[in-house]
């Protein structure tokens, strides 16, 4: 009898662990999307960058892995279009602040596939207040949705006193920050950061939806380190020197106290994960949305490089970019693939095990077998349209890692010439580099057939 309840006891041992294992296997692993505002690859300790602190991010990078060649658009809207539909804005994109509803969101397809999904920060995407719902997302707080960026308050008297009550001209995303909460406006109160409310709405969105089992897609688009700079709350002068708000640009002076509230926020959401024991089932990435704003100058790899956000060159396209996931990704492994916006849906579906719908054409790759350490099928080339409202067309190019190619010939060996002010004539070039010129050229080509006078439904592209 003895031997028999000894045996019992190994059977249930080993259908405990198998269940588990199963578990494991078949469960859907959560995907949180971190994208810091107008930060530039050169802002990065782990890039080379000397100007400022990032422990929390450079943590991330030992323990997961760092990417050399990500690529975004050089606006924000832009950037978010490609990342949320996978497709690139010659295809896809109608105006500033604004996404087409006629598409079709990887937000959408993951509450299709039974995740839960969530966004906090910068919206953005259009002034519906309907519109994040709409676009595939059941839970959020967000700044400019419907209300505009300048708050319509105008000056607070207990801040501004002897000012008076003047109408317009404060940036109501950091002190006193307006935000959206699923559809109710919300003003708060003058020592309230937005950020910081931002963040501990995303650390409850996590904490939820976890223990209530249910996989989840966080979308936490960060208001950092976009202007007006200003002071954070770890700024000693935090509330004492609100007038920065009272101006675009703010005060570049505390871009360094931004980057590293902005870091400390990163840190908050990857210490939730390991407090609620689901690291391991959760991908974690953090990258920015667009280069470093003007006039804000960092220090990098011994050289002094101008923030470059609308600019086409690297520093307002090339982005950092760190992915961790405990078990999944090697620790300290540095990727030299190319990547660009459009990468993400198809990366986010495959790591989900999320079959993209046949309807869509995503012009993204998934780079799912490198965070395993596989080889996979890297990128040739990236492309890029952009149109920026004070242009008088969009600027177009395709690159890979070395050269640059834009559509009216200029040819970049951005390697070298990082500022873009030396271009190689075609004729100058050898045979290896001249296929490249080729390849890049049929890109440019290829894609210039493909902007439409309308933007159809995602099912007719």
């Amino acid at each position: 009898m003895k031997n028999v309840i000894i045996s019992l006891a190994c059977l249930s041992a080993m259908i405990s662990c198998a269940q588990k294992e199963t578990t494991m296997v078949t469960k859907k692993p959560n995907i949180i999307f971190i994208m810091a505002d107008d930060l530039g690859y050169e802002t990065m300790a782990i890039n080379g960058g000397e100007s400022y602190s990032t422990p929390y991010i450079d943590a991330m990078a030992k323990e997961g892995m760092r990417f050399e060649h990500t690529y975004a658009q050089p606006q924000c809207t832009p950037s978010r279009v490609q990342l949320l539909t996978g497709i690139y804005n010659v295809r896809n994109y109608v105006r500033f602040g604004e996404l087409d509803t006629s598409q079709t969101t990887m937000a959408q397809v993951f509450r299709n596939a039974g995740y839960t999904t969530g966004v906090a920060g910068k919206w953005q995407l259009g002034k519906d207040p309907d519109n994040p719902d709409f676009l595939g997302f059941d839970d959020y707080l967000l700044w400019q949705v419907t209300e505009p960026r300048i708050d319509s308050i105008g000056y607070d008297p207990v801040r501004f006193p002897g000012q008076g009550y003047q109408s317009g001209g404060r940036d109501n995303r950091y002190s006193q920050p307006v935000l959206d909460h699923n559809g109710k406006v919300i003003t708060y109160e003058r020592e309230d950061y937005g950020p910081k409310l931002i963040n501990e709405f995303s650390l409850d969105f996590i904490e939820r939806n976890s223990k209530e089992d249910k996989p989840f897609f966080l979308f936490y688009s960060m208001i950092l380190t976009h202007c007006p700079f200003s002071p954070t709350p770890d700024s000693p002068d935090f509330m004492e020197n609100d007038t920065t708000v009272m101006t675009y640009k703010g005060d570049d002076k505390y871009f360094d106290d931004m980057v590293n509230y902005m870091d400390k926020m990163v840190g908050n959401i990857d210490k939730k994960l390991q407090e609620l024991g689901i690291a391991e089932n959760t991908i974690l990435v953090f990258t920015g949305d667009n280069g470093t704003d003007a006039p804000v100058v960092s220090r990098f790899k011994g050289r002094d490089v101008e923030g470059g956000k609308f600019k086409s060159t690297d520093a307002g396209t090339r982005v950092p970019m760190v992915v961790k996931w405990p078990g999944v990704v090697e620790p300290g492994t540095v990727n030299t693939d190319l990547v660009d916006f459009t990468d993400f849906m198809p990366t986010f579906l495959d790591v989900a095990h999320v079959q993209v719908p046949n309807s869509l054409r995503l012009d993204g790759k998934s780079f799912y077998p490198q965070l395993k350490g596989e080889k996979g099928t890297p990128r040739d080339w990236i492309y890029s349209w952009f149109l920026f409202p004070l242009n008088d067309g969009p600027k177009v190019f395709a690159r890979n890692q070395k050269y640059k190619l834009y559509d009216d010939g200029q040819f970049f060996n951005v390697s070298e010439d990082y500022l873009e002010e030396n271009p190689i004539p075609k004729d100058s070039l050898d045979e290896e580099t001249l296929k490249i010129y080729n390849q890049l050229s049929n890109v440019i080509d290829g894609y210039a057939q493909k902007r439409l006078d309308a933007i159809p439904s995602s099912s007719g592209q």
